[in-house]
Protein backbone atom coordinates (compact mmCIF):
# COMPACT_ATOMS: atom_id res chain seq x y z
CA UNK A 1 0.00 0.00 0.00
CA UNK A 2 1.41 3.39 -1.03
CA UNK A 3 2.17 5.87 1.77
CA UNK A 4 0.02 8.95 2.15
CA UNK A 5 1.84 11.90 0.55
CA UNK A 6 1.66 15.51 1.66
CA UNK A 7 2.87 17.87 -1.06
CA UNK A 8 3.67 21.53 -0.36
CA UNK A 9 3.91 23.62 -3.54
CA UNK A 10 5.27 27.13 -3.23
CA UNK A 11 3.42 29.36 -5.71
CA UNK A 12 6.25 31.89 -5.51
CA UNK A 13 8.99 29.46 -6.55
CA UNK A 14 11.13 30.95 -9.27
CA UNK A 15 10.92 28.19 -11.87
CA UNK A 16 10.25 29.10 -15.48
CA UNK A 17 7.53 26.54 -16.26
CA UNK A 18 4.07 27.13 -14.74
CA UNK A 19 2.92 24.34 -12.45
CA UNK A 20 -0.74 23.80 -11.51
CA UNK A 21 -2.48 21.66 -8.92
CA UNK A 22 -3.79 19.46 -11.73
CA UNK A 23 -0.28 18.82 -13.01
CA UNK A 24 0.90 17.85 -9.54
CA UNK A 25 -2.11 15.58 -9.01
CA UNK A 26 -1.49 13.95 -12.37
CA UNK A 27 2.16 13.37 -11.47
CA UNK A 28 1.05 11.54 -8.31
CA UNK A 29 -1.89 9.71 -9.85
CA UNK A 30 -0.98 6.44 -8.11
CA UNK A 31 -1.65 6.81 -4.38
CA UNK A 32 -3.20 9.13 -1.81
CA UNK A 33 -1.94 12.68 -2.12
CA UNK A 34 -2.90 15.85 -0.27
CA UNK A 35 -1.62 19.07 -1.84
CA UNK A 36 -1.09 22.41 -0.10
CA UNK A 37 -0.76 25.25 -2.61
CA UNK A 38 0.78 28.11 -0.61
CA UNK A 39 2.86 31.30 -0.70
CA UNK A 40 6.47 31.32 0.46
CA UNK A 41 5.86 32.47 4.04
CA UNK A 42 3.26 29.71 4.57
CA UNK A 43 5.39 26.74 3.56
CA UNK A 44 6.47 25.58 7.02
CA UNK A 45 2.99 25.86 8.58
CA UNK A 46 1.47 24.04 5.59
CA UNK A 47 3.93 21.17 6.05
CA UNK A 48 2.99 20.91 9.72
CA UNK A 49 -0.72 20.82 8.86
CA UNK A 50 -0.10 17.97 6.43
CA UNK A 51 1.66 16.04 9.17
CA UNK A 52 -1.37 16.56 11.40
CA UNK A 53 -3.41 14.97 8.59
CA UNK A 54 -1.25 11.85 9.02
CA UNK A 55 0.79 12.22 5.86
CA UNK A 56 3.64 9.70 5.92
CA UNK A 57 5.89 11.48 3.39
CA UNK A 58 6.38 15.22 2.91
CA UNK A 59 7.17 16.50 -0.57
CA UNK A 60 8.55 19.99 -1.19
CA UNK A 61 7.66 21.62 -4.51
CA UNK A 62 9.80 24.72 -5.02
CA UNK A 63 13.36 25.97 -4.77
CA UNK A 64 16.01 25.44 -2.10
CA UNK A 65 14.33 27.72 0.44
CA UNK A 66 11.08 25.78 0.13
CA UNK A 67 12.89 22.47 0.43
CA UNK A 68 14.68 23.62 3.61
CA UNK A 69 11.42 24.74 5.23
CA UNK A 70 9.68 21.44 4.50
CA UNK A 71 12.79 19.48 5.50
CA UNK A 72 12.66 20.99 8.99
CA UNK A 73 9.12 19.69 9.45
CA UNK A 74 10.02 16.28 7.99
CA UNK A 75 13.01 15.92 10.30
CA UNK A 76 10.93 16.86 13.33
CA UNK A 77 8.34 14.20 12.51
CA UNK A 78 10.82 11.55 11.37
CA UNK A 79 9.25 11.15 7.93
CA UNK A 80 11.01 11.02 4.52
CA UNK A 81 11.33 14.11 2.33
CA UNK A 82 10.61 14.14 -1.39
CA UNK A 83 11.70 16.96 -3.68
CA UNK A 84 10.05 18.48 -6.75
CA UNK A 85 12.64 20.92 -8.16
CA UNK A 86 10.37 23.80 -9.15
CA UNK A 87 12.70 26.68 -8.24
CA UNK A 88 15.29 28.65 -10.18
CA UNK A 89 18.49 26.75 -9.33
CA UNK A 90 17.46 23.72 -7.25
CA UNK A 91 20.96 22.99 -5.89
CA UNK A 92 19.86 20.37 -3.36
CA UNK A 93 17.79 18.42 -5.88
CA UNK A 94 20.64 18.53 -8.38
CA UNK A 95 23.16 17.21 -5.84
CA UNK A 96 20.75 14.36 -5.03
CA UNK A 97 20.46 13.49 -8.72
CA UNK A 98 16.74 14.26 -8.85
CA UNK A 99 15.58 15.02 -12.42
CA UNK A 100 14.07 18.42 -13.19
CA UNK A 101 10.89 17.38 -15.11
CA UNK A 102 7.93 17.19 -12.75
CA UNK A 103 6.78 13.74 -13.80
CA UNK A 104 10.27 12.26 -13.42
CA UNK A 105 10.78 13.86 -10.00
CA UNK A 106 7.39 12.52 -8.90
CA UNK A 107 8.42 9.07 -10.09
CA UNK A 108 11.44 9.24 -7.77
CA UNK A 109 9.10 9.96 -4.84
CA UNK A 110 6.76 7.15 -5.86
CA UNK A 111 9.63 4.63 -6.09
CA UNK A 112 10.26 5.08 -2.37
CA UNK A 113 14.05 4.69 -2.36
CA UNK A 114 15.37 6.45 0.75
CA UNK A 115 18.78 7.71 1.77
CA UNK A 116 20.07 9.48 4.90
CA UNK A 117 21.93 12.75 4.22
CA UNK A 118 23.44 15.50 6.34
CA UNK A 119 21.67 18.71 7.25
CA UNK A 120 23.14 21.74 9.02
CA UNK A 121 21.97 24.67 11.07
CA UNK A 122 23.12 28.22 11.80
CA UNK A 123 21.64 30.19 14.67
CA UNK A 124 19.18 27.36 15.16
CA UNK A 125 17.89 27.63 11.57
CA UNK A 126 18.17 24.71 9.17
CA UNK A 127 20.05 24.84 5.90
CA UNK A 128 20.72 22.07 3.39
CA UNK A 129 23.17 23.81 1.06
CA UNK A 130 24.99 26.73 2.64
CA UNK A 131 24.87 29.76 4.89
CA UNK A 132 26.73 32.90 3.86
CA UNK A 133 27.56 36.26 5.40
CA UNK A 134 28.92 39.48 3.89
CA UNK A 135 28.91 40.66 0.30
CA UNK A 136 28.09 37.23 -1.12
CA UNK A 137 24.34 37.38 -0.35
CA UNK A 138 24.09 40.95 -1.69
CA UNK A 139 26.17 40.19 -4.76
CA UNK A 140 24.17 37.11 -5.77
CA UNK A 141 20.87 38.87 -5.12
CA UNK A 142 21.85 41.84 -7.29
CA UNK A 143 23.33 39.65 -10.02
CA UNK A 144 20.14 37.59 -10.32
CA UNK A 145 18.05 40.76 -10.39
CA UNK A 146 20.15 42.07 -13.27
CA UNK A 147 19.97 38.80 -15.16
CA UNK A 148 16.18 38.76 -14.74
CA UNK A 149 16.16 42.11 -16.56
CA UNK A 150 18.03 40.58 -19.49
CA UNK A 151 21.61 41.52 -18.59
CA UNK A 152 24.17 39.00 -19.84
CA UNK A 153 25.80 36.59 -17.39
CA UNK A 154 29.31 38.07 -17.29
CA UNK A 155 28.16 41.68 -17.41
CA UNK A 156 25.68 41.05 -14.59
CA UNK A 157 28.41 39.44 -12.47
CA UNK A 158 30.85 42.30 -13.05
CA UNK A 159 28.24 45.02 -12.50
CA UNK A 160 27.05 43.37 -9.28
CA UNK A 161 30.63 43.13 -8.01
CA UNK A 162 31.27 46.84 -8.68
CA UNK A 163 27.98 47.85 -7.05
CA UNK A 164 28.70 45.84 -3.89
CA UNK A 165 32.16 47.42 -3.62
CA UNK A 166 30.59 50.82 -3.03
CA UNK A 167 29.14 49.85 0.36
CA UNK A 168 31.31 48.79 3.33
CA UNK A 169 32.26 45.43 1.81
CA UNK A 170 34.52 44.15 4.61
CA UNK A 171 33.76 42.29 7.82
CA UNK A 172 36.06 41.87 10.82
CA UNK A 173 35.30 38.34 11.96
CA UNK A 174 36.35 35.83 14.55
CA UNK A 175 35.90 32.17 13.62
CA UNK A 176 36.05 29.54 16.34
CA UNK A 177 36.36 25.88 15.37
CA UNK A 178 37.14 23.59 18.28
CA UNK A 179 40.28 24.89 20.00
CA UNK A 180 41.21 27.15 17.06
CA UNK A 181 40.34 30.85 16.93
CA UNK A 182 40.98 32.77 13.72
CA UNK A 183 40.56 36.49 13.17
CA UNK A 184 39.95 37.60 9.61
CA UNK A 185 39.09 40.70 7.63
CA UNK A 186 37.10 39.37 4.74
CA UNK A 187 34.37 40.34 2.27
CA UNK A 188 32.35 37.21 3.02
CA UNK A 189 32.18 33.78 4.58
CA UNK A 190 30.45 30.71 3.17
CA UNK A 191 29.56 27.79 5.46
CA UNK A 192 28.67 24.73 3.39
CA UNK A 193 26.91 21.50 4.31
CA UNK A 194 29.77 19.32 2.96
CA UNK A 195 32.37 20.77 0.55
CA UNK A 196 31.55 22.08 -2.91
CA UNK A 197 33.06 21.93 -6.30
CA UNK A 198 33.05 25.65 -6.99
CA UNK A 199 33.32 27.71 -10.14
CA UNK A 200 32.78 31.37 -10.85
CA UNK A 201 30.84 33.28 -8.25
CA UNK A 202 28.86 30.55 -6.58
CA UNK A 203 28.89 26.92 -5.38
CA UNK A 204 28.32 24.40 -8.14
CA UNK A 205 27.94 20.87 -6.77
CA UNK A 206 28.90 18.49 -3.98
CA UNK A 207 30.41 15.05 -4.43
CA UNK A 208 28.59 13.76 -1.37
CA UNK A 209 25.94 14.86 1.12
CA UNK A 210 26.84 12.55 3.98
CA UNK A 211 30.46 13.42 4.74
CA UNK A 212 29.57 14.76 8.19
CA UNK A 213 31.49 18.04 7.92
CA UNK A 214 31.01 21.73 7.30
CA UNK A 215 33.30 23.46 4.82
CA UNK A 216 34.00 27.04 5.93
CA UNK A 217 35.23 29.24 3.07
CA UNK A 218 36.77 32.65 3.80
CA UNK A 219 38.17 35.06 1.22
CA UNK A 220 41.11 37.33 1.91
CA UNK A 221 40.98 40.80 0.39
CA UNK A 222 41.86 43.70 2.67
CA UNK A 223 41.20 46.63 0.33
CA UNK A 224 38.61 47.46 -2.30
CA UNK A 225 41.10 47.00 -5.13
CA UNK A 226 41.94 43.56 -3.79
CA UNK A 227 38.26 42.72 -3.59
CA UNK A 228 37.74 43.81 -7.18
CA UNK A 229 40.68 41.64 -8.26
CA UNK A 230 39.21 38.77 -6.26
CA UNK A 231 35.82 39.23 -7.89
CA UNK A 232 37.33 39.16 -11.36
CA UNK A 233 39.40 36.10 -10.50
CA UNK A 234 36.31 34.31 -9.25
CA UNK A 235 34.50 35.06 -12.49
CA UNK A 236 37.36 34.15 -14.82
CA UNK A 237 39.21 31.36 -13.00
CA UNK A 238 36.81 29.79 -10.52
CA UNK A 239 37.21 29.52 -6.77
CA UNK A 240 39.47 26.45 -6.86
CA UNK A 241 42.19 28.49 -8.59
CA UNK A 242 42.01 31.62 -6.44
CA UNK A 243 44.89 31.89 -3.97
CA UNK A 244 42.94 34.11 -1.56
CA UNK A 245 40.60 31.24 -0.70
CA UNK A 246 40.92 29.60 2.72
CA UNK A 247 38.92 26.44 3.52
CA UNK A 248 38.45 24.82 6.92
CA UNK A 249 36.72 21.50 7.47
CA UNK A 250 34.93 21.22 10.79
CA UNK A 251 31.83 19.86 12.49
CA UNK A 252 30.96 23.19 14.12
CA UNK A 253 31.95 26.85 13.85
CA UNK A 254 31.04 30.04 15.71
CA UNK A 255 31.12 33.33 13.78
CA UNK A 256 31.46 36.66 15.61
CA UNK A 257 31.41 40.12 14.06
CA UNK A 258 31.09 43.71 15.21
CA UNK A 259 28.15 44.29 12.88
CA UNK A 260 25.02 44.64 15.01
CA UNK A 261 22.60 43.17 12.51
CA UNK A 262 24.51 41.13 9.90
CA UNK A 263 22.51 39.62 7.05
CA UNK A 264 22.90 35.92 6.42
CA UNK A 265 21.67 33.97 3.42
CA UNK A 266 20.52 30.44 4.28
CA UNK A 267 19.84 28.42 1.14
CA UNK A 268 19.24 31.69 -0.69
CA UNK A 269 16.84 33.13 1.90
CA UNK A 270 18.03 36.32 3.62
CA UNK A 271 17.69 36.52 7.40
CA UNK A 272 19.20 38.46 10.32
CA UNK A 273 21.03 36.50 13.01
CA UNK A 274 22.44 38.00 16.17
CA UNK A 275 26.17 37.27 16.55
CA UNK A 276 27.89 35.20 17.65
CA UNK A 277 26.25 32.72 15.30
CA UNK A 278 26.94 29.03 15.84
CA UNK A 279 26.70 26.61 12.93
CA UNK A 280 26.94 22.84 13.12
CA UNK A 281 26.56 19.77 10.97
CA UNK A 282 23.70 17.35 11.63
CA UNK A 283 25.08 14.04 10.34
CA UNK A 284 22.55 11.96 8.38
CA UNK A 285 19.70 13.73 10.12
CA UNK A 286 17.43 13.88 7.05
CA UNK A 287 15.89 10.98 5.15
CA UNK A 288 15.28 11.84 1.50
CA UNK A 289 13.76 10.03 -1.46
CA UNK A 290 16.35 9.71 -4.22
CA UNK A 291 16.82 7.92 -7.52
CA UNK A 292 17.97 4.33 -7.13
CA UNK A 293 21.71 3.88 -7.48
CA UNK A 294 22.72 7.27 -6.04
CA UNK A 295 25.32 7.38 -3.26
Amino acid sequence: MSPRLGVVVNTRAGGRSPVTVDLVREAFAQGTTEIAWVKGSEVRSAAERLLESRCEVLVAGGGDGTVSAVARAAMGAGVPLGVLPLGTRNHFARDLGIPQPLDQAAAVVAAGVTRAVDAAEAGGLLFLNNASLGVYPRLIQLRERLRARGTGRWLAALWATLAVLRRHPFLDLTLRTGDEEVRARTPFVLIANNPYRMSGLQPQSRERLDGGELAVYTYHAHRRLGLLRLGLSLVLLGIDRVRELDVRMTRAVAVSTRRRDPRFALDGELTSLQPPVSARILPRALTVLTPSGTN
